[in-house]
């Protein structure tokens, strides 16, 4: 088929297609992104974002099949592109990726070396990423493994589940610190979405979450909640950014709030239901924002 005869097939696809997981590459200058056909397409920032930027530049530089089911999460080290499908995590070069560009599973963490791995067997497997040997196994949560965040500050690692649970571990150790379970709390509870952890991140000693229950700041050290941000429907990524909170889930937009639990803003976007959020940071030319989500169909 020629490049520029119709595919039918390719645009029921995209009609159809929701885009998972992001991440930035080390330098900052490209964006790779995982959809739900197990696809990775890379995307140059400068390309996709300069004074002359086409459609045609705002497509990805290069597209490749990288598992059979959906690309659930996306993680970049200094020189790596991991990604996470159905029970496999794979290694893609960035060398090789950005040497293609020139001629033409749930959730993932990286800390110490070691790479984090969590989801269906409702367990996190440490591996390292030198010998590629498994050598430590977090067991505790009774379902699925949502999301992982790292504390680095107190060599803790922090888990989402399915169980409604966040777990915090020692990743010394691999022993289990405490056992958050969010849906408890009558401020955060929402039953009618349910009890699991769908986001959390960290920052010193505080710690975000959401899915079911409310969106919630919590103090980890007295491991009570400080703040619910009024947040309409399931979060499913949420971060820090300066002196306010970042979420999407259901709905179109970007929540911008302050610590406090006001709101800011909310900011429209394309997609009608967003599953991921990224913000660059290793690039002070390219610092931005990036959401995915489902097709408008």
């Amino acid at each position: 088929m020629g490049p520029n005869e119709f595919d039918p097939q390719r645009s029921l696809q995209v009609l159809h297609m929701t885009v998972f997981s992001q991440s930035f590459s080390p330098c900052g200058k490209f964006l790779a992104a995982g959809n739900n056909y197990g696809e990775i397409g890379v995307f140059s920032l400068s390309a996709a974002l300069g004074p002359e930027a086409t459609e045609d530049s705002k497509m990805p530089i290069v597209t490749f099949k990288a598992h059979d089911g959906p690309v659930y999460s996306l993680l970049s080290t200094d020189s790596q592109l991991l990604s996470a499908g159905n029970g496999e995590v794979r290694a893609w070069n960035w060398a090789e990726l950005v040497k293609k560009v020139s001629v033409g599973l749930g959730a993932l963490g990286e800390v110490d070396n070691s790479l984090l791995m969590a989801g269906g067997d409702n367990k996190i497997h440490v591996m390292d990423l030198e010998s590629g040997d498994f050598k430590m196994v977090l067991e505790g949560h009774s379902d699925y493994i949502h999301c992982l965040a790292l504390r680095d500050s107190a060599g803790e690692c922090l888990s989402g589940s399915e169980d409604g649970a966040v777990r915090i571990w020692d990743f010394r150790t691999g022993r289990e610190v405490h056992s958050i379970e969010v849906f408890k709390y009558q401020e955060c509870s929402r039953p009618q979405y349910g009890k699991y952890i769908s986001c959390l991140t960290t920052d010193s000693d505080w710690m975000l979450c959401g899915g079911g229950p409310s969106l919630s700041l919590w103090h980890l050290r007295s491991v009570t909640p400080t703040t619910v941000y009024p947040v309409p429907g399931c979060q499913r990524e949420a971060c820090f950014h300066q002196d306010l909170v970042l979420s999407v889930g259901d709905g179109p937009f970007v929540s911008h709030c302050h610590l406090s639990g006001d709101v800011k803003a909310r900011i429209p976007c394309t997609p009608p239901s967003l599953y991921s959020m990224r913000l660059n940071y290793s690039s002070q030319e390219h610092r931005v924002l990036s959401v995915a989500g489902s097709s408008q169909n």
